[in-house]
């Protein structure tokens, strides 16, 4: 069935539904967690007090509801910063401010262990999403408040943790120095990992620069905590650290919320230590 929409600029339906995640005004709760993986949701809003799937349309699948009583969704955005800046886009047209990227990475630190957490407090632009938006000079970093609350979440759950600057990539292969097909390299890709250890990156990933620097243009909150699912120094790899993750993202979720509640009170535009009682 054909969806009339308002124009090739516009691709959305005339009472605002979304071309590709297929939402409309009402569908989304403020704060999105976003991962990766469509599978992914399930597991998440399995968690929620209740929920409801929203839309499923191709890499993008959506379900709201709430945890802990606070209003949540869940949206997946598949691999890398074009569907992630897609998600962003279209779930900021529905009401979407906050957005929590919830994924697994690559550490470049020999003592970070496989099933750690790793929040991103900025991103290197290796992306090439970012750049469509602004100059390279631009930076990519985190919503303090979000940081803050992923820190809380991860503490409060008694888990494995670390802070750091992180590397957004378009290529899981080459571009995280990775030989391709047939071994094929490039000299700048032997030298990337050694390069970015140097300057103290501490993670792989593909999606936090396009989050990071889209939410700085707009005035939104974004973060990105990840599952370590590689350690590139000792060449180690396992899935691990799924449902860790998950719960960290949903409960700093709960966190901002009270975060937010805490500056309304007190008549403040930014959250402090000293609000929280």
């Amino acid at each position: 069935m054909t969806r009339k929409t308002v124009s090739a600029k516009r691709p959305e339906t005339p009472d605002r539904k979304q071309y590709h995640i297929e939402t409309e005004k009402g569908d989304i709760a403020k704060a999105v967690i976003l991962p990766g993986d469509p599978q992914r949701v399930e597991k998440i809003s399995s968690r929620w007090d209740s929920f409801r799937q929203v839309a499923s349309h191709r890499q993008y699948v959506t379900h709201t509801g709430y945890f802990k009583g606070v209003p949540i969704s869940a949206c997946s955005t598949g691999i890398g910063g074009p569907g992630a800046a897609i998600a962003m886009e279209e779930l900021a047209n529905v009401g979407a401010r906050d957005f929590i990227r919830v994924g697994s990475c690559a550490t470049l630190k020999e003592d970070i262990q496989i099933g750690d957490l790793i929040i991103s407090t900025g991103a290197v632009r290796l992306d090439g999403t970012s750049k469509q938006y602004v100059r390279p000079e631009y930076p990519a970093v985190a919503s303090y408040e979000v940081v803050m609350a992923l820190v809380e979440a991860a503490d409060s759950l008694d888990l494995d943790y670390h802070l750091g600057i992180t590397a957004s990539t378009d290529s899981f292969y080459l571009g995280q120095s990775r030989p391709g097909f047939n071994n094929y390299v490039q000299s700048w890709s032997t030298t990337l990992i050694d390069d970015l250890q140097k300057a103290n990156v501490v993670n792989f990933e593909m999606e936090a620069a396009t989050l990071f620097t889209i939410a700085g243009i707009y005035g939104f909150r974004a973060g990105t905590v990840c599952a370590v699912y590689a350690n590139r120094v000792k060449d180690e790899f396992a899935v691990k650290g799924e449902d860790a993750v998950i719960d960290c993202g949903n409960e700093a979720v709960r966190i901002l919320a009270e975060m937010d509640e805490e500056k309304k009170s007190n008549s403040k535009k930014y959250w402090m230590r000293t609000l929280h009682k």
